[in-house]
């Protein structure tokens, strides 16, 4: 993984080093002076590097770098442009086992589930940079005698991809590269908490061959960066992946300037178990769907909604489950769950595990904070059961991106579904039951983008599209046949061949 040439390697920084900007085809120093240390969270000690807090005069030279190359980038043919992703895919299949080593450094999340989002990244590269020979429109029969009508999808111009932290070689990637093979130019915006992995990815692409200014980094602050990528009048779409919050504003501030915004934000996602479901199966995919990258994922299962005559087995065999979740750090082979990313999301879900006390629910196993021998110095948190949870609980409602999961007891199909329902998030839900009825009306009456029969909730397809409704999701779906429409226009064309004018429309 080594930087061609003498350009500094952003990816091999470490100790006080501070991360560089991508600009324009350079490597750079951010204008501003400030940092914030990117620490393992894991082991709080190590100091992976220092992060600018970049200006928004950095963000504004990255746009305009953008603005610059993309007359280029748009006439470059599609498949050429897919040709790079390709050549993208490869070298991150070449390095995957150093990426994920060192996203997991970064993250916290175990190498395994590192590896599991790299290769999901590449069957998206995979599939994406194919749409260089599938981008296209459609051909229409015309009202009209000798005229030919068809539609053709066309590039925006700039567009900013702003994106978390908790998958942050997938996400960026999935956004990017629709962006990129549809003709567009970008500049990335990635959490402050993965500069690294952010750095490495556009590392990738750069190796890959896309041109100086057609894709940009710049690290940074949602308040300075980030506000000022999502102001400039040159930027044509914002595509987000976050917070409730941060996704209402970009989306209020994106519509006065009528640019196009893409959010993908907050889920509360349930599981239903039925009386007749395989119970050692529904068990072990909520736990894995609630502990797994410890919660820390729009997909994990933080309700489980479960017949009232298995509720107690159920409950058993899940705590059970948890007590034997390996808690410790990502790069140990023997760990099945990481740290929380940082302080900050410690503190946010010990907050939540003593709010569910309070409102009354039963704490049946976990929950704590963990400080003994090896994780004294990272964020470590027991993954934590609640049962007896009211629907209308603040743990039940509320998003906490953490390995806390609430069993919810209902009497029947009907209550389960309710109860599944009652929430403001729709993005992904599972039922575990052999009734084909039941699946179907499932399927039918549920209220989410994604749907899953018999298995946990997390998991997606890189040819299938990935979103949620309600309060989830604002924009076209990301992934699959529809991660283009957004970042795209469709212009409509009439070639009338007559030549000469009609007396009317009609004829």
């Amino acid at each position: 993984m080594s930087a061609a040439g003498a350009r500094p390697d952003p990816r091999a920084q470490g100790g006080g080093q501070v991360y560089r900007n991508f600009i324009g085809g350079e490597w750079v120093a951010s204008e501003s002076a400030r940092t914030t240390p990117n620490l393992n969270p894991a082991d709080t000690r190590e100091v992976l590097g220092q992060v600018p807090l970049s200006t928004a005069e950095d963000a504004r030279r990255a746009v305009a770098a953008a603005r610059a190359a993309w007359p280029a980038w748009r006439s470059t043919p599609a498949p050429r442009r897919g040709a790079i992703l390709f050549k993208a895919m490869a070298i991150m299949d070449a390095e995957k086992e150093q990426v994920a080593r060192l996203l997991t450094r970064e993250q916290g999340k175990t190498v395994k589930e590192s590896l599991g989002e790299i290769q999901r990244t590449i069957n998206i590269l995979e599939y994406i940079a194919a749409e260089g020979r599938r981008i296209g429109g459609q051909t229409v029969p015309s009202e009209l005698p000798s005229n030919f009508c068809y539609t053709v999808r066309q590039p925006l111009g700039v567009v900013v991809c702003v994106t978390p932290w908790n998958f942050p070689v997938a996400i960026p990637v999935w956004k990017m590269a629709p962006a990129l093979v549809s003709g567009n130019t970008v500049v990335f915006k990635p959490a402050t908490l993965t500069p690294e992995t952010a750095s490495a990815v556009v590392s990738i692409f750069e190796r890959a061959g896309v041109p100086r200014g057609a894709l940009n980094m710049v690290l940074g602050s949602g308040g300075t960066v980030g506000n000022a990528l999502v102001d400039h009048d040159d930027v044509r779409a914002i595509s987000f992946t976050g917070s409730n919050d941060v996704g209402a504003e970009i989306y209020s501030r994106g519509a006065r300037r009528m640019a196009r915004v893409q959010c993908e934000m907050g889920g509360k996602n349930p599981v239903v178990v039925l009386s007749d479901a395989d119970l050692e199966l529904a068990v072990e995919s909520s736990a894995q769907g609630a502990f797994g990258s410890t919660g820390q994922r729009c997909t994990a299962t933080s309700r489980v909604v479960v017949e009232e005559g298995i509720a107690d087995a159920f409950v058993e065999r899940l705590v059970a489950r948890a007590k034997r979740v390996r808690v410790g750090s990502g790069l140990d082979a023997a760990t099945e769950m990481g740290p929380a990313v940082d302080r900050s999301q410690l503190e946010t879900d010990l907050k939540y595990i003593a709010i569910g006390q309070e409102e009354g629910a039963r704490l049946c196993g976990g929950g704590r904070k963990l400080e003994e021998g090896a994780l004294a110095h990272g964020h470590f948190v027991e993954p934590a059961v609640f049962d007896h949870v009211s629907p209308t609980m603040r743990i039940a409602q509320e998003e906490i991106f953490g390995p806390v999961v609430s069993v919810i007891r209902v009497k029947g199909f009907e209550e389960a579904l309710a109860a599944a329902n009652q929430v403001r998030y729709g993005l992904s839900a599972s039922i575990f039951t052999r009734d084909a009825s039941s699946v179907f009306r499932f399927v039918d009456d549920i209220e989410a983008g994604i749907v899953h029969i018999n298995s946990g909730t997390p998991g997606g397809e890189a040819q299938l599209p990935f979103g949620g409704t309600k309060a989830t999701g604002v924009g076209p779906r990301e992934q699959g046949p529809t991660a283009l429409e957004f970042f795209t226009e469709v212009k409509t064309v009439y070639v009338d061949y007559t030549g000469q004018a009609r007396k009317s429309s009609m004829y």
